[in-house]
């Protein structure tokens, strides 16, 4: 059982150019401006999965009283919803049910929610408002934040899409309880991430941790904004610094695609984790990390996530998709690695020797 403290707070960051609202079960500020909105005129819609309409929905509707009349749109929850032919229907719900240019879409779930709603809403009619609400962990410290949209093309991960800012993002970590632990877990995958690339002070933090025993998940959530925010402000279309956020995913995204179409899925946060521990190893190849370091951070990662299994003549199918990763230049694999925890280095040119010796280092974890 996983139990943590929620009070009746929230705070607002406003490092970008929309609202992160945090709150521990308080609708206050999002009430207020969906307010505004509905006193403007706007008709409201609300994108759901299944998950998000039976837990988060009806506490949302309850606490603001603008979407009382919101019209629901239902998808299924997973990965392999994330797609064109999903948003074509979501078009048409859309239009079906009148949506005009002044409607806000409310995107109300995880990451597939939060990153196909943005592009449903960014492209309906060229472009409506739209405010995201992630509901799991990994969407409220990953998604949430960034301004990226978009969906998958033919089980390659988020290959269509745009930037595209929402009104306001709101947090609400009371969500959270309506988790099961394998969420929470794919969540913590990203925030180790974000310790590891940035602040060696956060890491120490988070790598006192087991995902499970956590109860504050305020505590950390908080310093995972603060560094993504940070580095999406700095660099908000991706053309240099925030490639630092990518680090544990090109092989994570290529595991998490191999997962998938062996029907063997692992949530996007599980394959980041085992993509941090490949990418650690080729940092003590290219770009200095320590063994020692390395050896901290696979500590941590095997404490907190299982092992996924895979042999060696899997190894082709999944260099093959590392092709596909969206920091490749010339179809020269470019990679997001450590010089040390707490600091990051991208553009790292790795050739196919080393990305099979690391997949290989990784496979050898795996133990029976």
């Amino acid at each position: 059982m996983i139990t943590f403290a929620i009070m009746n707070t929230e705070y607002t960051l406003t490092p970008l150019k929309y609202p992160l609202i945090v709150a521990e079960d308080s609708y206050k500020t999002l009430a207020e401006l969906l307010k505004q909105d509905a006193d403007s005129g706007s008709s409201f819609f609300i994108l759901v999965d299944e998950n998000s309409h039976q837990h988060c929905l009806p506490q949302l509707i309850t606490n603001v009283e603008a979407l009382t009349t919101a019209e629901i749109i239902e998808i299924e929850s997973g990965e392999e919803n994330k797609n064109i032919e999903t948003c074509v229907q979501l078009w048409e719900a859309l239009t079906d049910l009148g949506a005009d240019r002044n409607s806000i879409l409310i995107n109300l779930g995880g990451g597939v929610i939060t990153d196909m709603g943005g592009f449903v809403a960014s492209t309906f009619k060229r472009g409506i408002r739209f405010y995201n609400i992630p509901t799991t962990l990994l969407s409220q410290i990953d998604a949430s934040t960034g301004s990226k949209t978009g969906v998958d093309l033919g089980g390659l991960k988020n290959q269509i899409g745009l930037f595209a800012d929402p009104e306001a993002v709101y947090i609400n970590l009371g969500f959270l309880r309506t988790l099961p632990k394998e969420q929470l877990q794919s969540g913590f995958g990203e925030i180790v991430k974000h310790a590891l690339i940035a602040d060696n002070d956060y890491w120490k933090l988070v790598r006192r941790e087991i995902f499970t025993d956590i109860k504050d998940w305020g505590e950390l959530i908080r310093p995972s904004l603060e560094i993504k925010s940070s580095v999406v402000l700095k660099d908000p279309n991706e053309k240099g610094l925030r490639k630092l956020l990518n680090f544990g995913h090109t092989v994570g995204h290529a595991l998490e695609t191999f997962a998938l179409e062996n029907h063997r899925p692992l949530l996007h946060g599980q394959a980041v984790a085992l993509g941090i521990v490949a990418e650690a190893w080729l940092s003590t190849q290219l770009s200095g990390l320590k063994t020692d370091e390395l050896n901290e951070i696979q500590s941590v990662i095997l404490a907190n996530f299982d092992l996924f299994k895979f042999e060696e003549n899997d190894f082709v199918r999944i260099l093959e998709l590392m092709k596909h990763d969206k920091k490749n230049v010339s179809g020269e694999v470019r990679l997001t690695l450590l010089t040390q925890i707490g600091k990051g280095v991208f553009n790292i040119s790795c050739n196919k020797i080393l990305l099979k010796e690391s997949l290989k280092y990784l496979s050898a974890l795996y133990k029976d």
